[in-house]
């Protein structure tokens, strides 16, 4: 039997670059890397993989997994005759998958690395890796070959990898750690990286490749638990509203100074991981800044009074500075919280009743601890009395049922800002909402995980702390399907 080179040539015409430096880095197993890295036409890849016999007359099926691997369904159902639930099934079978768990691990990470991560990977690599190597045009897989090459990286030599990720992005550490204890067991991830055993049988990496390519669907929860699950179907999802106040230069200017507010540098980096994080979970973007208190409820309430017939929820980001109970326009003039959700109520938007509607605020809700060098607070004053009110939370959100309501801090307390990385509150919901939503999780185990991340950082040099809070009158679970 010939080979179908017509198809051959179809999907190396449908393959771009990156598409193919992907499939080249997967194959890194089983063609050399001398070879590969010659290699700048799809048809010169494909013609490799026929050197090596891994592509044969009559069998395409490492094709076809490389296609499933990079998320090139189109082409493996209409070119190669496969389907994505028949590679599933196929790929749990121990054996059956050529590519290893390990490179599959470091695609996937790299799927998930942004510019700015991989930014941060050359900086902190550049005394382990020649300049050269890490210039502009470096991507993530170049990295990881790099690293390969030096032996600081490998299937059983992940440690510095792990340490980065632990600077860089604790989600993609997270990602290596399911890994290895679906590889090692938890027995096994007691022992030293270096004594641990160096082969893992086919079974193993079956487990880790079935649970990586196929994650639990949005919405299966339901099947395994009695608690009912929020509709989470409409394309949009519903909008996401972002007020993201930087510049507080009217508060600053105002006679008598309300507040000693300075601008709220980093909050763009805050803004645009919510942008990317909803657009991902099928959210309408409406984004304004620098917006009064006045500006605030006006916008509020357009949104308000649109028809949300056709949407399955809505979801508010107040980006600002606060104090207890209340947000700051950029004018220093005061916003209740409660102001803001009540407006959601089913009396007061009726096309919301029963839908849920989810607010996160960062901002403070106290007092400004003393700061560290680079790190700055979300509250708009200095001086003032701490209160104690235990009841704040629960007066901020509307008592009828279906609100959540994600505060960045406790009452009383303030919530911290890197200018350069965004706030600690805000950064961490995106990474985990990002790495949780296409494994099926629901939003309250989400905010659990982003408490205990956020509850480990602190602030130098007095080690001050956050502790995040959500409040709720969720009737279901309320989870943000991807699919």
């Amino acid at each position: 039997m010939e080979l179908p080179r017509q198809r051959l040539l179809v999907v190396s015409e449908e393959l771009d670059e990156a598409e193919l430096a992907a499939l080249k880095f997967l194959s890194l197993e089983h063609v050399p890397m001398r070879r590969l890295e010659a290699i700048q036409k799809a048809q010169d890849f494909f013609e490799a993989l026929q050197e090596k016999g891994m592509i044969e007359a009559g069998s395409l099926a490492f094709l076809k997994e490389l296609l499933y691997r990079l998320g090139r369904i189109d082409l493996l159902e209409a070119q190669l005759g496969s389907s994505r639930e028949e590679m599933e099934r196929e790929l749990q079978i121990p054996g059956r998958a050529k590519v290893s768990a390990y490179r599959y691990l470091l695609f996937q990470l790299s799927e998930d690395i942004t510019e700015d991560e991989l930014k941060s990977f050359k900086f902190l690599l550049g005394k382990e890796l020649p300049k050269c190597r890490l210039n502009p045009k470096t991507t993530m897989l170049d990295v990881f070959i790099e690293m390969e090459k030096k032996g600081i990286l490998g299937e059983d030599n992940l440690s510095m990898l792990k340490s980065l990720c632990a600077e860089i992005n604790i989600i993609l550490l997270k990602r290596i750690e399911e890994y290895e204890l679906n590889l090692f067991g938890e027995e096994e991830m007691c022992i030293p990286e270096e004594q641990r055993g160096s082969t893992r049988g086919p079974e193993a990496h079956a487990r880790w490749l079935a649970s990586s390519v196929a994650p639990d669907s949005p919405g299966s929860w339901n099947e395994s638990s009695q608690l009912e699950a929020y509709k989470m179907t409409s394309r949009p999802r519903g909008v996401c509203l972002i007020l993201n106040n930087h510049n507080f230069a009217k508060a600053r200017e105002a006679v008598p100074e309300p507040k000693n507010m300075k601008d709220r540098n980093g909050t763009d980096v805050d803004a645009a991981a919510l942008r990317r994080v909803f657009s991902k979970l099928h959210f309408t973007i409406a984004e304004y800044r620098d917006l009064t208190a006045e500006e605030i409820r006006k916008i509020v309430n357009i949104y308000r009074c649109e028809d949300h017939k056709d949407k399955d929820c809505f979801v508010c980001c107040i980006l600002s500075h606060g104090k207890k109970g209340i947000v700051y326009g950029v004018d220093g003039q005061e916003v209740p919280i409660q102001e803001l959700t009540t407006s959601f109520t089913g009396q007061n938007c009726h096309s919301l009743a029963g839908k849920p509607k989810v607010f996160f605020v960062q901002a403070c809700q106290g007092d400004a601890c003393q700061k560290g060098v680079t790190i700055e607070t979300d509250s708009g004053e200095q001086d003032s009395s701490v209160e104690t009110d235990a009841r704040f939370q629960l007066d901020c959100i509307p008592a009828e049922a279906d609100f959540l309501l994600g505060m960045a801090t406790l009452q009383d307390y303030v919530s911290y800002r890197s200018p350069r990385q965004g706030t600690w509150y805000i950064q961490a919901l995106c990474q985990h909402l990002e790495y949780s939503c296409p494994r099926g999780e629901d939003i309250l185990t989400i905010l659990t995980a982003v408490n205990q991340e956020v509850s480990r950082k602190s602030c130098k040099p007095n080690a001050e702390k956050q502790m995040p809070q959500p409040s709720f009158t969720l009737r279901k679970k309320l989870i943000f399907a991807v699919n």
